[in-house]
């Protein structure tokens, strides 16, 4: 599970430069692949999310669609790791996630990854 921990941390640094402690933070904080889709699902995005996983065109999402999903808590927790301000956040989640969830499911599919979808405690959502 090591290797594709690495995998994974190796696309997120190539999708998100120096911002990607943050990034691979917020996917493990959120249950991995796995409880990400669920999270996207609850909030009213889960197609958008399904689109990014399959293998066509993936969707755009809007920053304030990203708002709807993560809350206002869990956006300013990003925030502050991010070291730029909640709108910058939201934007930069709405730019990257996208193509990051396309990177690392290139066979169309969440699959499933013991220590990224290992029970965590999700921030509330405002």
């Amino acid at each position: 599970m090591a290797l594709l921990d690495d995998l994974i941390g190796g696309v997120v640094s190539a999708v998100a430069g120096d911002k990607a402690p943050a990034l691979n933070d917020f996917l493990k904080s959120n249950g991995g692949l796995s409880g990400l889709s669920a999270k996207f699902q609850n909030g009213g995005a889960g197609e958008l999310f399904a689109s990014w996983v399959g293998t066509g065109d993936n969707q755009t999402i809007t920053s304030e669609q990203i708002s709807k999903v993560l809350g206002n808590s869990q956006l300013q927790e990003i925030a502050t790791k991010l070291g730029i301000d909640t709108k910058g956040a939201t934007d930069f989640i709405a730019t990257n996630l996208p193509v990051l969830i396309d990177k690392i499911t290139p066979d169309g599919k969440v699959e499933p990854n013991p220590t990224a979808v290992a029970p965590t405690a999700l921030p509330p959502t405002a």
